[in-house]
């Protein structure tokens, strides 16, 4: 503040140097944060937050809050001063006619009420989780422990799994609910009870993955590079060009299908859970954990005993990983994969996203996830009014000439393995021709 209380100006290029350690600024709607203890208590974790340090974060802001008015009223304390008079709204490096024109479309597709949730939309998604999990101990109970009546269980239970994931993300998202607190209870026990994971966990990943999708060190969701993939063209380059070679890239293709669907959720996500809700002293949720453990057990060691049990759920964790893998990226690894460039938030998204095709069986099986632009680009949307958004979306990339993919399912699956294999040979190129 100055000496009579008014706002300390500052230009963009002093904002962009406070993106260190001991030094994180940002800016919402012209105001200046300074974000830099702020960050170890923000609701959302301390990255998600610190992505934006020295850069404009008005568009994300929107895009996460469903109160902003009162999110703003909390940041009073952490104003620190304002945008100079001759400083434009928008970063210098970014394209202020898109960047208005994309806020535009926002407040239009707000006025046409494609925010406000079908309350029975997602009471029939949770009553159908419910009943396929009933279903599932009903065939054992009735049909008894031969092959077919487990096999059909751990179907129908790797069913209530990845149906759950889709449910749980909405909740997570503050996508049901007109107030914070009710998506944040629904959300501990979706994911807690119904799947036996802590809601701390999934925000503090998944917030991340929103704000910088497709961000090298920004989003955790490609932090299997270079460890175990080589992702993207650039950085597939660029790791030959400095002879690193972890595993066999140009085989990454080939042994996706080992460590991948099949491995991620009962492999590495099953003990790391745990880890993370003791690392971190969330005992909410490692209660709510417990208690899905406990019920399952209940349930299933009667029929199974204690290493029939953990067979079957083994089993059920390897259906959902399956299904998991394959949903989540299909959308995001066959796109452009880089560090972060600061572009708009409308070709943030678009570059590093894609559709896939609508129909009955695409939205039931992806959540709606299909539509990943619309929710990207708003995330705290319904996902049954994505498909309303989506033409008002498509027309504003025509404008901007900004590609918006949209593809067959199985063609999409194809494109995981195609941009693995091409850029595992860009690896292989760089690391013995450049």
């Amino acid at each position: 503040m100055g000496s009579k209380g008014a706002l300390t100006c500052y230009t963009w290029e002093e904002i962009k140097k406070r993106c260190t350690r001991d030094e994180r600024w940002l800016v919402i709607n012209r105001k200046v944060y300074d974000i830099t203890r702020f960050v170890n208590v923000h609701p959302g974790g301390p990255r998600v937050i610190s992505h934006y340090a020295g850069q404009d974060a008005t568009d994300p802001f929107t895009a996460f809050h469903i109160d902003q008015e009162m999110v703003k009223k909390r940041m009073c304390c952490l104003l620190i001063g304002e945008l100079a008079p001759g400083e434009p709204s928008v970063e210098p490096c970014k394209d202020a006619a898109m960047v208005e024109d994309f806020r535009t479309l926002r407040t239009a597709v707000e006025q046409m009420g494609l925010f406000r949730p079908s309350k029975i939309f997602f009471f029939v998604a949770l009553l159908h989780i419910i009943l396929l999990d009933v279903l599932a101990y009903a065939t054992l109970y009735y049909g008894g422990t031969s092959f077919i009546p487990l096999l059909v269980t751990a179907l129908l239970l790797g069913t209530v799994q990845a149906q759950a994931g889709w449910l749980q993300h909405d909740f997570g998202h503050l996508s049901v609910f007109s107030r914070s607190l009710w998506n944040h209870i629904a959300h501990k026990f979706v994911i807690g009870q119904l799947k036996g994971a802590p809601a701390s966990w999934w925000n503090h990943l998944h917030f991340q993955h929103h704000a910088k999708p497709n961000c090298f060190r920004k989003d955790p969701d490609i932090n299997m590079h270079p460890l175990l993939f080589a992702l993207g063209k650039k950085l597939s380059v660029e790791l030959g060009m400095k002879k690193k070679k972890y595993m066999p890239y140009n085989h990454q293709h080939k042994y996706f299908f080992l460590i991948g669907p099949p491995a991620l959720i009962p492999v590495y996500f099953q003990w790391y859970i745990f880890y993370f809700a003791i690392q971190r002293k969330q005992w909410v949720d490692l209660a709510w954990m417990i208690s899905f453990y406990v019920r399952f057990g209940l349930c299933y060691i009667p029929f199974l005993g204690v290493s029939g049990t953990i067979a079957m759920f083994m089993l059920v964790r390897f259906i959902e990983s399956n299904w998991f893998v394959w949903v989540t990226q299909m959308n995001h690894i066959p796109m452009n994969i880089d560090y972060d460039q600061n572009k708009e938030w409308l070709s943030t998204q678009l570059q590093a996203t894609c559709n896939v095709d609508q129909s009955l069986f695409n939205d039931w099986f992806s959540g709606h996830l299909n539509f990943q632009i619309e929710h990207h680009l708003f995330p705290t949307m319904p996902r049954h009014n994505y498909w309303k958004a989506a033409p008002l979306v498509r027309s504003l990339c025509n404008k901007y000439g900004i590609e918006y993919q949209s593809k067959p399912l199985f063609t999409a699956f194809a494109d995981i393995v195609h941009s693995l294999r091409e850029s595992g040979e860009l690896w292989l190129d760089a690391y013995l021709h450049k």
